[in-house]
């Protein structure tokens, strides 16, 4: 039976706009305020740049693992100068090895394609990939974080500033909704030929499959190209999406959901509406900083919501995105609740033991309640085999060949290859003390001596 705050709503309750008055009451009654929204959004036109709709779109923000849509840039931008190819070697190095998870955790030495890391970073939101692709592109972790810093002052990300390359906790770096739709539409502006990156939903290397936090995103939101989650306890979940239907894209950013189903069913909603609108206010002429990230601990004061709130809220019910708290205004006397505003809402039929899905067990059924608010399933997850090693002894691969990813020859799963020790592609020695034989930072190198080691385990956390 449908609760909320200890209440009972009856069975067969008619009107959305009787639902929403026994919430609010229930609410009263437990002296409880209602749960917190979603913190700030956007959604841009990725053509255009036009603005769709925003919420406190300049507010800054903790961007967590979307932070690597820029390791991604600077690494599309290496590989278009001439810099690197999607064959240079990526090798992890001590100071990569020592990051926090989620990470691959490969050891010191182990080498895999530029290609390779792409997809890890991409899918597995690795933060030792991130910290060894920014080491492989700018000779150190610190020379890539100026490198970020600098590609955002160009790109005129006026609320963003950088202090690593994958968006682990550091209340330091910061962006806003606003500069990371401006990041996600030259990332989809100005490298088509590697978009399927973002629609990669798992990868599998060795024998781990390894699945995409997006994956729900993509499977279920028609015309779904993904892009990048992230989250850390003072973000919350956030995610920057793309979708194309009939030729043209819409980009979301969604900042400071309370859990990943609620993230999947906010973009899914702005997305949808994005469709429907055409014009807005250009992305480039929305500048500056209009508030402060939030306080340390934003997950724990954000709960997550039950099966019944997100239903309520984006559950299809006849009309896709309508919800009895969607005809109420926020009526600050009563502690935040919003109060029904009487026959606004459109006559529905709400049930009440039928609202929540469940399994044979008695427990919510997830898949259904997402078939609901956030679409059915409309696509299997297929696993792309990412490999380790790199090729030997072969010319560098060139723009052409690397145009599509359909054209770039996938790794073969190998026993990992490592840097032979004395190599003169090699930088000196970083100030930690690294393993004998490890690849040291340094400047993106191709093809070189292997000398081949047991495979390490990965230890991945999900």
């Amino acid at each position: 039976m449908l609760k909320i705050t200890g209440c009972h709503l009856g069975r067969r309750l008619c009107g959305l706009a009787v639902a929403a008055s026994l919430a609010v009451a229930c609410l009263l009654q437990s002296g409880e305020s209602a749960r917190a929204e979603v913190a700030a959004w956007i959604v841009v036109d990725a053509e255009t740049g036009a603005v769709l709709d925003h919420k406190d779109a300049l507010r800054q923000w903790y961007p967590a693992s979307i932070t690597k849509l820029m390791t991604a840039y600077l690494a599309f931008k290496a590989v278009r100068e001439g810099r690197a190819t999607l064959e240079s070697a990526v090798a992890i190095s001590a100071n990569a090895h020592a990051q926090p998870p989620s990470k691959m955790g490969f050891k010191p030495g182990t080498q895999l394609t530029l290609d390779s890391a792409l997809k890890m970073l991409i899918v597995k939101s690795a933060n030792d990939i991130a910290v060894a692709v920014g080491e492989s592109l700018a000779g150190s972790e610190p020379a890539f974080i100026e490198m970020m810093n600098a590609e955002a002052r160009r790109l005129g990300m006026t609320a963003t500033h950088f202090v690593n390359p994958h968006g682990l906790p550091d209340n330091r770096q910061v962006s806003s909704a606003r500069d990371l739709a401006v990041l996600a539409r030259v990332l989809w502006q100005e490298f088509p030929q590697y978009h399927a990156y973002y629609g990669l939903p798992a990868i599998k290397v060795g024998k781990k499959t390894l699945r995409s936090a997006n994956r729900e995103f993509l499977a279920r939101v028609r015309g779904a190209n993904g892009m990048k989650t992230g989250y850390i306890c003072n973000s919350g979940l956030n995610v920057v999406v793309s979708a194309t239907r009939g030729g043209r894209t819409v980009l979301a950013v969604v900042l400071g959901a309370a859990s990943g189903v609620e993230r999947a069913a906010k973009a899914r909603v702005l997305v949808d509406a994005g469709f429907r609108q055409r014009s807005g206010r250009n992305l480039s002429s929305m500048t500056g900083v209009a508030g402060g990230p939030p306080a340390d601990g934003y997950c724990k004061r954000n709960t997550k919501p039950t099966a019944e709130e997100l239903l309520a809220t984006y559950g299809t019910g006849g009309l896709r995105g309508t919800t009895a708290l969607s005809y109420a205004q926020l009526d600050p006397s009563i502690n935040g609740v919003r109060r029904p505003i009487v026959g606004a809402a459109p006559q529905q039929v709400v049930s009440g033991d039928d609202d929540v899905p469940t399994r044979d067990d008695g427990k919510t059924d997830w898949g259904k309640v997402m078939d609901e608010i956030i679409g059915p399933r409309a696509r299997v997850d297929q696993a792309v085999q990412v490999g380790l090693g790199v090729p030997t002894g072969g010319a560098p691969a060139s723009e052409a060949k690397v145009a599509t990813l359909a054209n770039v020859p996938m790794p073969k799963e190998k026993p990992v290859a490592v840097m032979g020790a004395g190599s003169s592609a090699l930088l000196p020695a970083a100030t930690t003390q690294a393993p004998t034989g490890e690849a040291k930072p340094g400047a993106i190198f191709r093809g070189q001596p292997l000398v081949i080691l047991p495979r390490p385990i990965p230890n991945p956390r999900p």
